[in-house]
């Protein structure tokens, strides 16, 4: 069984009588994020490519801007020497001083974020370099993207309780290619692993890439994908009205309800052309 899914018994009710089966259930666990040893952050999510998980993590809230920025990420160890699989400590190539400015920087985003729209964005927009990409997808091919993510949901398929993130890269606007799919019980996770993913590949800026979500299109989720250069980001709901705002003055086409045949381009229609 994958550390990503545990077996249950459940009692399922179907075609009016109650039977007792083995069930597949999501794993969602605590994951402490440390840096230099100092206790950061604690997240929930389900486990694996907890390493891609900090680095786009630490990306999405400003603490590193490039590969050579990321230094080591290890496994903690308990009390017998055991790695402790949930706690993880980073180690930044970053001076002090620039260490110090981007904490209290994330503070004043953190703190804002949910109070003043308005402030929010301005904040981001000062650590957030606008998106000039000039990719662009036909919508023969934005319309495959949800197929496409979906054969490589295996553990959704299992579960059923997972959200997915999948990177596509646009080298031609009719050929997108899958470069990598994460899941995880929380949609902002699975992006900061994708993100990490990209990181750690010195992939980043993503600016000739789609990035595709499950579920909604929260604020959050556009800044983790503009901090990475993402210039095109769809999902097969539907995004918030903060998302919408933050995307349109970052320069990011952002893409709702992306199903079937169907889809509502928000933002920058212009990466988006009918054929090629």
């Amino acid at each position: 069984m994958s550390e990503s899914v545990h077996q249950h018994r459940a009692f399922k009710w179907r075609a009016g009588a109650m039977r007792e089966e083995a069930d597949r259930l999501a794993v969602e666990e605590p994951l402490e994020i440390r840096l230099g040893g100092r206790r950061f952050t604690l997240t929930m999510r389900t486990p694996g490519h907890d390493d891609e998980l900090a680095a786009g993590f630490l990306m999405a809230e400003g603490f590193v801007n490039t590969r050579g920025e990321l230094g080591e990420i290890r496994r903690l160890r308990d009390s017998k020497g055991a790695p402790d699989p949930n706690a993880i400590d980073v180690i930044l190539n970053v001076p002090a001083v620039g260490l110090r400015e981007r904490l209290q920087r994330n503070f004043v985003v953190s703190s804002s974020c949910g109070v003043c729209g308005k402030t929010s964005i301005e904040a981001l927009e000062r650590r957030i370099a606008p998106i000039t990409s000039i990719a662009t997808i036909a919508t023969p091919a934005l319309l495959r993207l949800p197929a496409m993510m979906r054969e490589v949901q295996q553990v959704f398929a299992a579960t059923g309780g997972l959200h997915a993130a999948a990177l596509f890269a646009l080298e031609s606007p009719i050929e997108p290619a899958l470069i990598v799919l994460r899941e995880d019980v929380g949609r902002h996770n699975a992006v900061d692993k994708v993100v990490g993913f990209a990181l750690a590949r010195d992939l980043v800026p993503l600016s000739r890439h789609a990035l595709m979500v499950s579920g909604r299109l929260s604020f959050e989720i556009v800044q983790k994908a503009a901090s990475a250069g993402v210039p095109i980001l769809s999902a097969v709901s539907a995004p918030s009205s903060l998302a919408v705002e933050l995307a349109d003055d970052l320069g990011m086409t952002l893409v709702g309800f992306l199903r079937e045949s169907n889809f509502n381009v928000y933002t920058h229609p212009e990466r988006i052309v009918p054929q090629v």
